[in-house]
């Protein structure tokens, strides 16, 4: 079966739940690389980009919901405190639903600009949560956030084309 959709149709492709799920383990896995120095300032939350992918390519299959219990596996896998991911997620996931037929009208481009503001707000629910027990976060904190949205067009290709049905060899 070949895929003749047009580009701006590339999200009506199908993506069972078995791929949804091995895409956000994939990216838990790549948030527990290690990281240091200013690459830890600069480290992007790939979790939080794959699952924002999810919420406006699929806000029927992955919501509110799926991102809360996304966020307390970080929490619990990354040790940190407890519900700090799972703030982060819902209201990054809150906004990609609202926003994904918007976000779809666009090229990849500008999907970038436009999911940067909600990386940009997950990351301040992840500060005001640090700034909380802390007392203090540095403006460093904010450029994975950046990072993150400049990501956002080689992860949607890579989904995009995992998606994809794959041409029969023996088809004419």
């Amino acid at each position: 079966m070949s895929s003749n959709l047009p580009k701006d149709q590339e999200f009506l492709l199908p993506a069972s739940t078995s791929f949804i799920v091995f895409s956000l383990f994939v990216a838990v896995m790549l948030n527990w690389l290690p990281w240091s120095g200013w690459a830890l300032a600069l480290r992007p939350d790939f979790v939080a980009l794959v699952l924002l992918y999810w919420c406006t390519h699929k806000p029927h299959r992955v919501g509110v919901g799926i991102a809360w219990l996304v966020g307390i596996f970080a929490d619990v896998a990354d040790a940190s405190l407890f519900g700090q991911h799972a703030l982060a997620y819902t209201v990054l996931a809150f906004g990609g639903i609202v926003l994904h037929r918007r976000v779809q009208m666009f090229d990849l481009r500008q999907q970038a600009m436009h999911v940067f503001p909600m990386l940009l707000l997950s990351y301040a629910a992840y500060a005001a949560v640090h700034w909380q027990v802390r007392g203090y976060v540095a403006w460093e904190y904010f450029l994975g956030s950046a990072v993150s949205a400049l990501l956002w067009i080689p992860m949607t290709l890579l989904l995009q084309s995992l998606r994809r049905p794959r041409r029969d060899p023996n088809e004419l």
